[in-house]
């Protein structure tokens, strides 16, 4: 098993691209510690896990609170007393034109998408950094390499988040700690729920593959990043779309 005795934290792990890659780390033989805002979605994800002879523990936060954050990893080393891996999963979306986009949206993105993730890592990274050896995961999107219309928000906090990991794998990889990315297309998850039907059709069209992600093909990706086998990926941003964006 890839994760075996290795223990992840992943956030926005009560449905969508965070549960199918909670389970899929249980399958590999990780302990996990799952956090997100709804409490019952974790302990759903947490007693499937533990049913199935897994091992995974939950606490529901908001990653736009650093404090939320510092106290999920103070669970997670109370249980195991490490964290091997870092999953940055946990993002929103509030899609406007520029013309129409209030602060709000703005903010709420920014405060979730991009700031969310920097509450997380600083809270692991001197954990990290004292075990000598960890993996940062941070989830982007073709957004924010590409761009898309109405995602300014999205786009510019998914962009922000490869500046992120790129600077990151610089500073700490000398620590023994590698941070890469993911930038998913577009994914069926609750996040696209709302997503008219005509523009999931133009997507699949756009697309090579001529379908959208399900959460099991990123979670796949989460997997190789976090295993012994990209032990020498570093600074990495790892696009899952499909061909969409070639």
């Amino acid at each position: 098993m890839r994760l075996e005795n290795k223990v992840a934290m992943i956030t926005g792990a009560g449905s969508g691209i965070g549960k199918a890659t909670a389970l899929l780390f249980a399958k590999e033989g990780g302990k996990l510690v799952l956090t997100g805002r709804t409490g019952e979605k974790l302990e759903e994800v947490c007693n499937e896990i533990n049913e199935n002879n897994g091992k995974a523990i939950f606490k529901s936060g908001d990653v736009s609170r650093r404090e939320d954050m510092d106290s999920v990893v103070n669970t997670a080393m109370n249980e195991f007393g490490r964290i091997d891996i870092l999953i940055n999963n946990a993002g929103i979306n509030k899609d406007a034109l520029i013309t129409k986009m209030t602060k709000e949206q703005w903010n709420g993105v920014i405060n979730v998408d991009l700031t969310g993730a920097f509450n997380c890592i600083q809270a692991v990274v001197d954990i990290m950094i004292e075990q000598q050896s960890g993996v940062i995961i941070n989830a982007s999107s073709v957004s924010g390499i590409y761009g898309n219309i109405g995602q300014v928000n999205y786009a510019s906090a998914k962009a922000g988040l490869i500046g992120l990991t790129r600077t990151l794998a610089k500073e700490l990889g000398k620590k023994g700690v590698r941070v890469n990315a993911v930038a998913p297309g577009f994914t069926i998850t609750p996040m696209t729920s709302n997503v008219p039907e005509k523009i999931l059709t133009m997507m699949k069209e756009k697309t090579p593959l001529r379908k959208l992600a399900e959460p099991i093909d990123i979670a796949y990706a989460y997997l190789y990043l976090a295993s012994d086998e990209a032990r020498y990926v570093n600074g990495a941003v790892l696009s899952v779309d499909g061909g969409l964006t070639i």
